[in-house]
């Protein structure tokens, strides 16, 4: 049977291996950092650390192209971390267990970490080397890009040195991306009390699972149930029909994924105990139809729970789903000027209880236009304010704007056609890049991106497509080695 060992490139699977071992969750990356410092010691490579733990390795140009601009490859050392309900893992200790599964490399029900531990295993395989020609290159490793862009954020202007900028954050093999949206969370806060829940009550918990979820940019236009929405659509349903208590409720994890599970603890008088089993029955028969294509997977449960004392009050319930049921998730408005893009959306991506008896609602929008980025969360702004919610928003960061015109763009696209006889797809993206961070600092920055063909990611079905790795590397070498000469 084979293993990562036997994937080609070697040496670029040899590296995403090792990374596997180190856990590097967003915003704890601190084993990443130091096993990357001791990387570049190994190798007697010049090493800096900026304060926020960015990490940039410098390695001067291979004989005889000592004449090259200086290119910056870029990737983050941080990666989602998602596991299925019945996974045991523990992604501050535990290393990613990677399996072949035909053409794709997955993890045993986690995420992967392909988004971006790829990336930078390539750069690492780059530094590593002494036999691939290349003029002199900055290798950049930036922390949390998955959570807050926080490494990008943080960057100060001088830390980089070059003028051209190779981002291996992509996932679409053969596809230059050359522009990006910017994104803003919102966050709604409801503030609860606690009631008693009379006597008589059926208690049962009632929860949706086996989503297909991905990644809230990327996949956002695929028409995946997010388990949020499905959840409070139930709810609702027997708000307008019972006398409902919500003792509990949760879904989703993180802003930039959608939500693939969700739960709530809830209690009707004992008299109506099947009839909430029947309206289960016949929503969920007509959820799955809407989904056939897209959630095959999809599972409803519900089972009878003990009794507990407290629950949410009434009005914060059905306020609350209220404020769930109408705001917005997924595509808003497509791009009026690249075809099949979407220009606006928004991401329902977590319900969560937390101390204090605060119910917090987290959401993400994001566009390619800054307008209609801050429009969207605006409206979502809205929807829960007058629901009596807190709002609260993110710094927000800016988009990509593309430039068809830019010469890196130019270089790889040449390099694509003549290495593989046809010609590569000209894109921006709707998910989010650090690249847009990296113009406002350095505004002379030539940039692109590309990448391996990666699925499912955010999610424990992320995957990795092998042999887009090898075609991707050759033409990240052949790019390296056609760089322009400094003027």
């Amino acid at each position: 049977m084979k293993s990562i060992f036997d994937l080609e490139p070697k040496v670029v699977f040899h590296y995403f291996n090792e990374i596997c071992q180190v856990p590097r969750p967003s915003k704890h990356e601190e084993k990443i950092i130091a096993y990357l410092k001791e990387f570049g010691k190994k190798h007697n490579l010049e090493t800096i650390a900026d304060e926020c733990g960015n990490i940039l390795i410098k390695k001067p140009a291979t004989k005889g192209l000592e004449d090259r601009q200086t290119v910056i490859l870029q990737s983050h050392m941080d990666m989602v971390c998602e596991k299925n309900n019945d996974t045991v893992h523990d992604f501050m200790k535990d290393p990613i267990e990677t399996v072949i599964d035909g053409k794709w490399l997955k993890a045993k029900g986690t995420t992967l970490g392909a988004d971006n531990g790829i990336g930078v295993s390539a750069e690492l395989a780059l530094l590593a080397s002494d036999d691939i020609e290349h003029g002199p290159i900055e290798c950049l490793f930036t922390v949390d890009e998955e959570t807050g862009l926080t490494g990008a954020f943080a960057m100060k202007k001088g830390f980089l040195g070059g003028d051209i900028l190779i981002n291996l954050d992509s996932e679409d093999e053969g596809e230059l991306f050359i522009g990006c949206a910017g994104g803003i969370d919102t966050v709604a806060t409801f503030d609860y009390t606690e009631q008693d829940v009379p006597a008589g009550y059926f208690f049962f918990r009632v929860t949706v699972k086996g989503l297909t979820g991905g990644h809230s940019g990327d996949d956002i236009n695929k028409n995946r149930a997010n388990a949020n929405k499905l959840l409070t659509r139930y709810i609702h349903l027997l708000q307008s029909k019972h006398d409902v208590k919500i003792c509990e409720i949760a879904g989703g994890n993180l802003h930039n994924a959608i939500a693939r599970e969700a739960s709530a603890l809830l209690a009707v008088p004992v008299a109506y105990k099947e009839p909430v089993r029947v309206d289960l029955n016949i929503l969920s028969a007509d959820i799955e139809k809407e989904y056939a294509v897209t959630e095959p997977n999809m599972q409803w449960v519900l089972e009878s729970e003990s009794r507990v004392e407290k629950c949410i009050d009434d009005q914060t319930a059905k306020n609350l789903i209220l404020a769930v049921q109408g705001v917005q998730h997924g595509v808003f408005a497509m791009s009026q000027d690249i075809p099949d893009m979407v220009e606006t959306s928004s991401n329902l991506a977590s319900i969560k209880m937390k101390e204090g008896h605060k119910i917090v609602i987290g959401t993400s929008q994001r566009s390619s236009i800054l307008s209609s980025r801050d429009d969207m969360a605006n409206t979502i702004r809205a929807t829960f304010r007058l629901a009596g919610a807190k709002i609260s928003h993110g710094d927000g960061y800016p988009g990509w704007q593309p430039n068809p015109k830019s010469a890196i763009l130019a270089v790889a696209a040449e390099s694509y056609k003549r290495l593989f006889n046809k010609e590569p797809k000209v894109r921006a993206i709707h998910a989010g890049l650090e690249c847009g961070l990296f113009l406002e600092k350095y505004p002379n920055l030539d940039m692109v991106s590309f990448g391996p063909t990666l699925r499912g990611v955010h999610s424990p079905d992320e995957r990795m497509d092998i042999a887009t790795v090898d075609l991707w590397w050759k033409h990240l070498l052949d790019v390296l080695k056609n760089i322009p000469t400094v003027k």
